[in-house]
């Protein structure tokens, strides 16, 4: 199961991240690890990405009740065993023909034990888990998962190969489960628990959203500020929304910790029924309609009753599932979804991701007596410095000035001063990384009060 490249096991702390065997809740494991976060990887389970720990906080489900087990693939019950973690599963689901797929009971993409291969140790950790071939629907998957040693920052390169001979038509899609239980008791559901992904204002589904399974009018399904949202509530159930895209977020407002998954919306793609982006709950179905009240009175002459067995514990997770465009590929052709895992710091104020972190409170600017107040709400996806960019009304860079530090693993609520030219009427507000590179913006804001209007300067259209 596991092959390896020279260096196998050797740690990489000069380089900033390892790449080593490790044993992982009683499965054998492979770790990649830097300062920031600790991914587990389990080969035995269908190539499963089980837990991406970031600082001393687990984001993804793992199941209690089949810890440390393996179960081999039931191809006569079809039995799902449902282990937890992140993993590649095929699009479109159902039972319509050929070209569409019955669920991951008892198949080898799912269940069979894939082969790991350690890529590379320094600069960059990677590994290549390579699945076994499924005869239902003639494809294999390959993934790459890597990180670096300058971020929290995780790569996936998951590829679908047509081992058929004769075309076919599928979407590949990431199934990542995230841990949906309280932190303080794990017997009840987190209640700061969020889904998030930017609506269609053009959906081809009622409402922005289409629920295919579960209570249509579940009160956690709202679109709101271009964003639709799902609000755990222990209503179960699945909902498809064709976001235009890149980019879906999982906010636990309970411990301020968000992950934002991201890979390349390809507009005018075929997505399986329209759907890029699937958010699937654990919890009750069709809660308003609930069951009958069980008759506790024995009729005369029946035979005792049996007491119930124990409830098993509840388990809470959702599912956020992401979608790539549907590919033909000819015998032996191969497509690839290339995706980033960005985890950082914020609560339940989320309002949207950039490249360089996401928000929470939009960046403000107050002119002062003192100088030019910036404040916000903020994580960030990079160690290093905000630099704050100046323009004038005509929109021209007029300086630069330093605000500040950030690190992924702390929440940034930014208030800062900072001097800035007189005529600044405009601010954006960067991260800038501890190699010195800009990852892009946090947020634009326009000056208030605005600087005065420049004298002797003519309006356009005046010939000057």
């Amino acid at each position: 199961m596991f092959a390896a490249l020279a260096l196998r096991g050797r740690a990489a702390s000069s380089h900033g991240c390892t790449a080593e065997e490790t044993n992982f809740d009683g499965w054998k494991a492979e770790q990649l690890a830097n300062q920031w976060v600790k991914l587990e990887i389990v080969p035995q389970l269908g190539g499963r990405l089980m837990q991406v720990t970031f600082g001393d906080h687990d984001f993804l489900f793992v199941n209690d009740q089949l810890k440390g087990q393996y179960m081999p693939p039931d191809t006569v019950q079809h039995h799902w065993y449902n282990y937890g973690g992140d993993k590649i599963w095929p699009m479109p689901e159902g039972s319509d023909d050929e070209q569409h797929w019955a669920g991951a009971g008892g198949e080898p993409l799912d269940d069979d034990p894939y082969d790991l291969q350690v890529l590379s140790h320094g600069p960059t950790c990677a590994v290549r888990l390579t699945g076994p071939v499924d005869p239902q629907i003639g494809q294999q998957y390959i993934r790459d998962v890597s990180i670096t040693g300058d971020s929290p920052a995780i790569s996936f390169h998951a590829v679908m190969k047509n081992v058929s001979g004769y075309p076919q038509s599928w979407s590949e899609q990431s199934v990542s489960q995230y841990n949906a239980a309280d932190p303080g008791d794990p017997t009840k559901f987190n209640p700061d628990f969020w889904g998030v992904t930017p609506a269609n204002p053009n959906s081809a589904y009622l409402n922005g959203y289409h629920v295919r399974t579960g209570n249509p009018g579940n009160p956690g399904y709202t679109v709101k500020d271009g964003l639709f949202h799902v609000h755990w509530n222990n209503n179960g159930g699945e909902v498809w929304i064709d976001s235009p895209s890149d980019w879906v977020a999982v906010v636990d407002g309970t411990t301020d910790y968000t992950m934002i998954e991201r890979r390349k919306y390809q507009p005018g793609a075929d997505y399986p029924d329209k759907s890029s982006i699937i958010f699937f709950t654990t919890g009750a179905r069709n809660r308003n309609f609930p069951p009958p009240q069980a008759n506790t009175q024995a009729m005369p002459g029946a035979a005792p009753t049996q007491a119930e067995p124990p409830a098993r514990p509840p388990i809470y997770y959702m599912e956020a599932e992401v979608n790539s465009p549907i590919v033909q590929l000819d015998p032996g052709e191969s497509y690839a979804m290339d995706s980033e895992w960005y985890p950082t710091r914020m609560d339940s104020s989320f309002q949207t991701a950039t490249y360089s972190g996401v928000v929470g409170t939009p960046l403000a600017a107050a002119a002062t007596p003192t100088g030019l107040v910036l404040t916000g709400n903020f994580g960030v996806f990079y160690t290093g410095r905000l630099m704050a960019h100046f323009y004038n009304r005509g929109g021209e860079a007029i300086g630069t000035a330093p605000a500040g530090d950030v690190n992924p693993l702390q929440p940034l609520k930014l208030q800062v001063t900072v001097q800035a030219p007189q005529e600044t009427a405009r601010v954006s507000l960067h991260v800038i990384d501890a190699q010195g590179l800009d990852r892009g913006p946090l947020g634009e804001a326009f000056v208030n009060p605005p600087p005065p209007e420049p004298q002797g300067r003519g309006g356009y259209g005046d010939g000057q």
